[in-house]
């Protein structure tokens, strides 16, 4: 039934669910068309509702091509919130034992299943993602980002053989999957990439749109909204990994420092950004600890939108504009920042807080 939840059943027939004594399962919808086949072949463990059995499992075919001498390629796939939260020793552990592999956090984010109360919303996975040294964390919105990632951790695990590992987040919202635009794979791998240039380049006021996951097809809209009903030029950028931002952040300012009187290196987000005019406004389905570990190579004023706090509804529309992290409030934050920077007056803003609907006066969604 879990697997069915991620839509895994057409995996069932072509792949088969393992089981050292074969079919003895009878489950409770055999009368039904659905398939479901256990086999001594089969690739498909289903642990059960236990990530820690599951992780166990992950991490045994993760090590055995150092352990057994042959590589495997694991995939888990569970619900976010029940990974490095509720399991982060064991993923600690395999980083520890050089193990390989994908972790997959579905019906990740903080606003992307609601209903159930706070027990799916995870806000903060990638923040938990940060300490482990070999996790690579991306936060992946659309398919051909997700097979860019994959194909290139498969290059790196098992052709280049390095000991890192994976966690890629996707979600659980239908929203139409974009065309992949030319030349993105490098942005899509290094952590950013523009996805969606302005279509109003001429426009005088100028910003730059930062969205991850659930939340990228929010700054696209706001992308319109801005544009549309307030002459502001807005590019989207996409992007699919803070944790690499971070990372290569962090590698430039070390070299810089081994290396004084040598040019200065400039780390990959302030190569993206360093051309581009007005603020630079990130919105993403996690904790603003997030986009804020970008701030020291982004040259522009940074406005950062994210899930601090709880959070309880039944709608995803309702939990983002409580958690201010819809078009409406990517739009507002916008032009706030270009009020900031000395570009539009003051009552554009008070205007403009009216026109999207933001109530001044709203509960803080950090303390509510």
């Amino acid at each position: 039934d879990e697997a069915r939840t991620f839509g895994m059943e057409a995996l069932f027939r072509q792949i088969g669910i393992y089981s050292h004594v074969g079919q003895l399962y009878e489950p409770v919808d055999s009368d039904t068309l659905i398939y479901y086949k256990e086999a001594k072949d089969g690739q498909i463990l289903e642990e059960g509702i236990t990530e820690a059995g599951s992780m166990s499992s992950f991490i045994a075919a993760g090590t055995a091509y150092s352990t057994h001498g042959i590589p495997t390629i694991p995939f888990f796939i569970y619900y976010s919130m029940f990974g490095l939260q509720r399991i982060g020793d064991l993923i600690w552990a395999a980083g520890d034992l050089r193990c390989r592999g994908f972790l997959l956090g579905a019906t990740a984010g903080r606003t992307t299943l609601a209903g159930e109360g706070l027990q799916h919303q995870d806000g903060h996975s990638h923040v938990l993602a940060l300490p482990v040294p070999n996790l690579i964390a991306y936060d992946a919105t659309f398919a051909y980002e997700l097979a860019i990632i994959i194909r290139d951790g498969i290059r790196r695990m098992y052709e280049e053989q390095e000991s890192v590992f994976y966690y890629i987040t996707v979600g659980n919202e239908n929203y139409p999957m974009l065309a992949m635009p030319e030349g993105c794979e490098e942005g899509i791998l290094r952590g950013m990439y523009k996805l969606r240039p302005s279509a109003q380049e001429k426009l005088e006021l100028k910003a730059s749109l930062l969205g991850s996951g659930a939340i990228l097809n929010e700054a696209l809209k706001a992308q319109d909204i801005l544009a549309n009903q307030f002459d502001v030029s807005a590019d989207v950028w996409s992007v699919t990994s803070y944790k690499e931002l971070r990372k290569d952040i962090l590698e430039v300012a070390r070299w810089n420092m081994l290396n004084p009187g040598v040019k200065p290196r400039e780390a990959y987000v302030t190569q993206c950004l360093k051309n581009e005019a007005g603020p630079v406004v990130a919105a993403s389905d996690y904790m603003k600890l997030l986009p804020d570990a970008l701030g020291q190579a982004i040259p522009q004023r940074l406005v950062v939108l994210g899930t601090n706090g709880y959070g309880r509804s039944e709608t995803r529309k309702a939990l983002r504009e409580f958690f201010e992290v819809d078009a409406r409030w990517i739009a507002f934050a916008t032009l706030h920042g270009l009020y900031q920077d000395g570009k539009i007056e003051e009552a554009v803003v008070k205007q403009a807080m009216k026109t999207l609907e933001i109530d001044p006066n709203k509960a803080n969604p950090m303390t509510s």
